[in-house]
């Protein structure tokens, strides 16, 4: 049974509030009338921790707690609490995810530009950016879920949930300014458009401009979507989403990089504009455009079918400063050949259900998905050397002759079709199994820039995955999963002498078992213990991009979520990883630590509600990340680092009207460090290129206010 009000002694305590200050609020004009509101708006109230629910591949919605995976969810409570701006600064608070890269993974293993990525369940392209005002919530699968999703590389699944239209009138305008993105603005609108409630809309709108944290630099994002809801039957809903996102970010730090033999030194300062150049960055352009046609056929076989269509075109300009020695001296290139389009056309038919054949019930789903992924690269594409400068003597280089990034050519196609069955059979209402299985067509080809095909793969192959659940009560669940999952083939890069070859598709294989406790209604704590597998590409010493070893990952994770007492809330945990390259042809790198990966990381939220000043509330949240390997034979690393974030909100009244002021100051500290560890190659070592890392953003302060009419 769950207790709202139990307190639960945890031995996780990562914080303390002996150092938080409240600031003195200031006095309002005798023209301001201001009272104070001790309730939360229920507009951002999400469902509490242990209650709820994620889209779990074909298997639709489950609750967390009965899944027999690891899983978290950030909801848009924490997403606006914190102001957050990125999907990118939502993976911050899960210490399973690696999300500062192009590509979000989880537990160390590399992800894929399209499989692990998903919009509302549909496949959708993952190096480009998205604004956290899209999402009412992120839903992150750890691991190996090939058998629920298709073909996957064992990263996790990242599902970005869009805000849906609400069943009451919406009215919000925020703005706002912060000392690393200018001036915010942004309005959110929902609510019904017919007296019965059949037509439902969610209007978002966002405008943010000004200069970011290095002098000279530009930050622009202009978010428009429109959701729309037509309840066409009792049982039969249309969803559809339209969206389009202009992120726009020049003259930032580029890129450092290291040549062989050299290794990075401390961190130096993110904000010298010097170690980027102000015309350089990313211009990124996303239209997307989704449909679900959701029908209930009795209250329990459901259909869900859905399409998506997305574009994104991206012109990236940023810099690489490679280190040629270990006295600070590098030089700065810019590469402009890889995708500057990429377009997907994703779909899933689902249908879910519940039968009993005997004393046996099954929880049955079948369904099919797939997508259709093209990329287009700038004909005239290519890299070229900017000069040479030093970190005491960083240089601006003249602008280059970049390339048309509208004159592109097919590069390239690759199809992905999935069947997908599962049974969740339940036994007693202790025990139940989850049996899942997929079938798996894949299809690769590579184009030239005259048009002519290079070559053409096409494989096929099965998913399986297995689980055993036990509930000795009603809040906990105990579970072993087992899965096996095909995944496509590396490509080899540029520099590799084989480079465009596809390599045979790959298997990875996973083991977990994990406990999940809900001990009251609005906190829930999970724990896994896993060890996922598989090969690991690289380019060898012949200059030959071929797979040599095995990776193998063996972690704990542990998660919090949820309030603690009536007045804290935490969300974060910690993860100890050992992450190895086992069975290689040298014995310079067997059984040592995959590049870029931390063996602890830890996070913590931690949210105050002061009952002495109704509506106040104060966090802070702490970061953590061990020393990280920068080559394959580990003899370079890279320390870690420990950040710290505050911030404060405040609601109340004013005029009658709903009004809540946030301040947020991430890296309060302004701790420089070296973030996003990862090979010269997303998969192993391209042979030109050594490992390469990113600064961390400085200090830096988002004050806004929110309206709601």
């Amino acid at each position: 049974m769950f207790t709202d009000k139990k307190v639960l002694p945890l031995t996780m305590g990562m914080l303390t509030f002996s150092s938080l200050l409240t600031a003195p609020l200031a006095h309002a004009e005798d023209t301001v009338v201001v009272t104070a509101a001790p309730q939360k708006q229920t507009l951002d109230q999400n469902p509490p921790a242990g209650q709820q629910q994620a889209t779990v591949g074909n298997l639709g919605k489950r609750a967390v707690l009965d899944t027999p995976v690891s899983m978290q969810t950030v909801s848009s409570s924490v997403i606006n609490h914190q102001q957050l701006s990125s999907i990118k600064d939502v993976y911050r608070y899960l210490p399973a995810v690696q999300g500062d890269g192009a590509r979000p993974q989880t537990r160390g293993m590399q992800g894929s530009v399209v499989q692990n990525h998903l919009l509302d369940g549909l496949n959708a392209v993952s190096t480009t950016e998205y604004p956290a005002e899209q999402v009412e919530r992120v839903e992150v699968l750890d691991g190996l879920a090939g058998s629920l999703y298709g073909p996957a590389n064992p990263a996790g699944m990242f599902n970005l949930v869009s805000k849906r239209p609400t069943d009451v009138p919406l009215h919000r305008v925020t703005v706002g300014a912060g000392t690393g993105s200018g001036a915010l603005t942004s309005m959110d609108f929902s609510g019904p458009l017919d007296s019965g409630d059949r037509v439902k809309y969610r209007l978002n709108l966002l405008n943010e401009e000004g200069h970011n944290y290095t002098h000279g630099s530009r930050n622009r994002r202009q978010y428009a979507g429109l959701g729309m809801d037509f309840q066409l039957t009792d049982r039969t809903v249309l969803e559809s989403n339209i969206s389009y996102y202009h992120y726009y970010a020049k003259g930032l730090p580029g890129t450092f990089a290291l040549a062989k033999g050299t290794s990075f030194p401390a961190a130096v300062d993110p904000t010298n504009s010097k170690y980027g150049q102000s015309y350089a960055g990313n211009d990124d352009h996303t239209t997307t455009a989704s449909l679900h046609l959701k029908h209930d056929f009795d209250g329990n076989w459901l259909l869900d079918l859905g399409v998506l269509r997305q574009i994104a075109d991206r012109e990236s300009t940023a810099v690489t400063n490679t280190l040629t020695d270990n006295q600070g001296h590098y030089t700065t290139t810019t590469s402009n050949s890889t995708a500057s389009r990429f377009t997907i056309t994703s779909y899933l038919a689902n249908l879910t259900g519940h039968v009993d054949t005997g004393w046996l019930g099954h929880d049955l789903t079948a369904g099919v998905r797939g997508f259709v992924w093209k990329n287009y690269n700038p004909v005239n594409g290519g890299t070229q050397t900017l000069g040479s400068a030093s970190l005491d003597n960083p240089q601006t280089f003249a602008k280059p002759d970049y390339p048309d990034y509208i004159h592109r050519y097919h590069s390239a196609s690759a199809t992905q079709h999935a069947f997908l069955l599962s049974d969740t059979l339940t036994f007693t209402p202790q025990w139940s199994m989850l049996l899942s299985g997929s079938e798996n067509l894949l299809t690769v080809d590579n184009y030239s820039k005259a048009g002519a095909q290079t070559s053409s793969s096409e494989d096929s192959g099965a998913s399986g995955s297995a689980s055993l659940m036990y509930k000795p009560l009603e809040n906990v669940t105990l579970y072993t999963t087992w899965a096996n999952s095909l995944q496509q083939g590396d490509t080899a890069p540029s520099g590799a002498s084989n480079a465009g070859a596809i390599l045979s598709p790959y298997r990875s294989k996973q083991i977990e078992v994990g406990a999940k406790y809900a001990p009251t209604r609005d906190l829930l704590l999970t724990a896994a213990l896993f060890e996922a597998k598989r090969p690991f590409a690289y380019t060898n010493d012949d200059g030959v991009y071929a797979q040599d070893g095995t990776q193998k990952n063996r972690g704990i994770e542990l998660m919090a979520d949820g309030h603690v007492t009536d007045d804290l809330r935490l969300l974060g945990g910690a993860v100890w990883l050992d992450p190895r390259l086992h069975d290689t042809a040298s014995s310079t790198t067997d059984s040592k630590q995959i590049v870029g990966l931390s063996r602890f990381t830890a996070n913590m939220l931690a949210i105050y509600s002061i009952r002495q000043l109704p509506g106040l509330d104060v966090d802070a949240g702490v970061h953590y990340a061990g020393r990280r390997a920068t080559d394959n034979t580990n003899e370079g690393w890279v320390s870690g680092y420990t950040t710290v974030d505050v911030g404060s909100s405040y609601h109340t009244r004013m005029f009658g009207t709903g009004t809540t002021f946030r301040l947020a100051v991430t890296n309060l500290t302004d701790r420089h460090y070296w973030t996003n560890i990862v090979p010269g190659g997303l998969n192993g070592y391209t042979g030109a290129g050594y490992a390469s890392a990113q600064l961390g953003a400085p200090r830096e302060a988002q004050l806004t206010m929110q309206i709601d009419f």
